[in-house]
């Protein structure tokens, strides 16, 4: 406790930090003061009922993620999520598209501005189409408009205000990376996945009467998220080393060993995004069943089952599908290839593989096997939530066990830490843990930092 207490002295002592620190707070707390703020026309006490804080629904997925405004039907209802569905359609661009791929690889900083500045032009319209969306949800929701409103002016107003309200979470995130402290838009995410924990903590505790076994569901989170932080870190170092070198003339020539070094290959190289993938391919057959139910039959189809996360088919088709997704998202940012090329220009090889087609083959070959334990810890990750209800657990906390919303608390957790333990670090302090160091996302070490 005591070097605890310490710590926080020397992180408050630096005043940069501390700036820095108090600045990211200061946003925070303007994002979530605009979760508060209605919409205007909009009664929010009908959309009470028709929303829920679990995950079992597109809509309480959502309202999870934008930390309850997409319920409250406020100015940041549709939060970050269009700059982030912007971001993802970029990149997968940047795969398969040659002019994105250039403005990535090949054209440095000012082709990393072109690539920022289409993603906020792509984010407008993204808003406009998903604000028009939400504003027909709350159309159709019995009491959510006041009555006397003039329609056409509540769509105009209110649509121009959630696509304000999005560019204005877009620049707090963006102003934060550059002023705060840890990446912004994701800090923003992770304040809204936050603020939802303690109603439904609150709701499990008191319903639950077994003391036992809320002991139980403290020490089952603690150990998924250790897990989860084993996993986020986990990398699998192929070493390399660099041709020897002669110096001197003559006969005063000497050869000098060359560098050893590595090339870090992540177990979950592909993130949170196999997830996100999977997740959306997940509501359609829920989408598609609405179209064949006979309501007069009270029927459930088959494809019903596919609307109940608990489902055993929802489960096994769920989990399979992150495993196939985490294959082909990494294979997308893995290029095994391009190691190899690397490698060659920098006169660098791998003890024991021959260079070029060699080298490539046996990137690709550690790449695949290393993939294998990470698919399946995220296709485990992703149906916790469900095993997790399976023991009497609420939905709503339920979903803080696996699933995106665990991932990206320990990714942004750990890449937060890990900036302020460089400050720590600069500054001659102690580092944030006894032994070791905080490895965040940001930090990668050896070749992989200049591919």
């Amino acid at each position: 406790m005591k070097k605890f207490i310490q710590t926080l002295k020397n992180i408050w002592s630096i005043k940069e930090l501390k700036d820095r620190i108090l600045f990211t707070i200061a946003m925070l707390f303007f994002y979530r003061v605009g979760s508060f703020i209605i919409l205007p026309g909009v009664n929010r006490g009908a959309l009470e009922g028709s929303i829920s804080n679990s995950p079992d629904d597109l809509l309480g997925l959502i309202n999870v993620f934008s930390g309850g405004a997409f319920k409250n039907a406020a100015i940041f209802a549709l939060g970050i999520m269009p700059y982030i569905t912007a971001s993802i359609i970029i990149q997968l661009l940047g795969f398969a598209v040659p002019y994105f791929q250039r403005l990535q690889q090949k054209e440095g900083e000012s082709g990393r501005k072109k690539l920022s500045q289409i993603t906020r032009i792509l984010t407008v319209f993204i808003t406009l189409v998903q604000g028009a969306g939400y504003l027909k949800y709350l159309q159709t929701t019995p009491g959510a408009i006041s009555p006397n409103i003039d329609m056409g002016i509540f769509w105009v107003s209110n649509i121009i205000i959630l696509c304000a309200g999005t560019i204005f979470a877009m620049w707090l995130g963006e102003k934060i990376t550059d002023k705060g402290i840890g990446n912004g838009v994701s800090l923003l995410i992770t304040i809204g996945i936050i603020a939802t924990l303690p109603s439904a903590a609150i709701g499990e505790f008191t319903g639950q009467g077994n003391p036992f076994m809320l002991i139980l569901v403290i020490l089952a989170f603690c150990a998924v998220t250790l897990v989860t932080v084993l996993i986020v870190q986990g990398v699998r170092k192929i070493p390399i080393q660099f041709a020897k070198r002669i110096i001197g003339r003559g006969n005063n020539q000497m050869p000098l060993a060359g560098n050893r070094d590595y090339i870090p290959v992540k177990v979950n190289a592909a993130g949170v995004m196999p997830i996100i993938f999977a997740q959306a391919l997940m509501f359609l057959p829920g989408t598609v069943a609405q179209f064949f139910t006979n309501p007069a039959e009270g029927g459930s189809t088959w494809l019903n089952a596919f609307n109940d996360i608990t489902s055993m088919p929802y489960n096994i088709v769920y989990f399979l599908l992150v495993v196939i997704f985490t294959y082909v998202y990494t294979a997308l940012l893995v290029n095994p290839q391009q190691y190899a090329e690397y490698l060659k220009r920098q006169n660098a090889f791998i003890p024991g593989v021959k260079p070029g087609k060699n080298t490539a083959d046996f990137i690709d070959t550690v790449t695949t096997r290393i993939t294998l334990p990470g698919s399946i810890f995220l296709g485990l990750i992703s149906i916790l939530p469900a095993i997790v209800a399976g023991f009497g657990v609420n939905l709503a906390l339920a979903l803080f066990f696996g699933g995106t919303s665990l991932l990206i608390l320990v990714a942004v957790v750990l890449d937060t830490l890990q900036q302020i333990e460089s400050y720590l670090l600069m500054r001659k302090y102690d580092g944030l843990v006894k032994s070791g160091r905080i490895q965040g996302r940001s930090r990668v070490q050896g070749i992989g930092a200049s591919m």
